[in-house]
């Protein structure tokens, strides 16, 4: 397995986020070493929604206004319908996405989250792929969308649905281990 031990990971959500597409890349980027941040617009809990219905609550780690792009390695945005529309319209939210990607960290999205791509500018002549219900959203939005499992592009990760969880959490976990690698190569 890969080790990507000294990586910092913040998964920014909120309530109605989809509980497998928190759940399972923290837990693999976990399992790879890095230490992972559920970051929340408020302190407390927030809760999931697992298929059909609530599912359980997740504690936040820190708020939105105790971080900065600096303190991550990489930003994980779950997916799910409720969620991404939820943040989308949070300024704060908008601003953290842009600085993430202006200092060429890792941006990863999945399902919906690519709704907050749209948002902040950043899917205009990106290849991407989304859960396919948005994707007349990414294309008029300028993305050049395709129906793969994950699409890389520009530091930025995209995966379609929960069905590609491993492969999304794994091309995130490969892209920390490459930026590692560059680093210590470089020192």
């Amino acid at each position: 397995m890969t080790n990507i031990s000294g990586t910092r990971v913040a998964i920014l959500a909120t309530n109605g986020f989809e509980q497998s597409e928190l759940e399972v890349p923290r837990d693999r980027l976990k399992a790879a070493g890095a230490e992972v941040d559920i970051v929340a617009l408020e302190s407390g809990q927030i809760r999931g929604w697992d298929h059909k219905d609530w599912g359980h609550s997740v504690p936040a780690d820190r708020t939105i206004d105790e971080i900065s792009p600096g303190d991550y390695d990489a930003l994980v945005l779950p997916g799910g319908q409720i969620n991404p529309d939820l943040l989308r319209i949070d300024r704060r939210v908008l601003e953290l996405i842009r600085a993430m990607h202006e200092r060429k960290k890792i941006v990863a999205a999945v399902c919906h989250a690519p709704w907050l791509l749209i948002e902040t500018g950043l899917a205009k002549g990106l290849k991407a792929t989304s859960y396919k219900s948005i994707k007349t959203d990414m294309v008029n939005a300028g993305a050049k969308w395709e129906d793969s499992e994950v699409v890389v592009h520009r530091a930025i990760i995209t995966s379609r649905s929960p069905d590609d969880l491993e492969a999304f959490s794994a091309k995130i976990v490969a892209e920390l281990a490459e930026r590692r690698g560059n680093k210590r190569t470089a020192a």
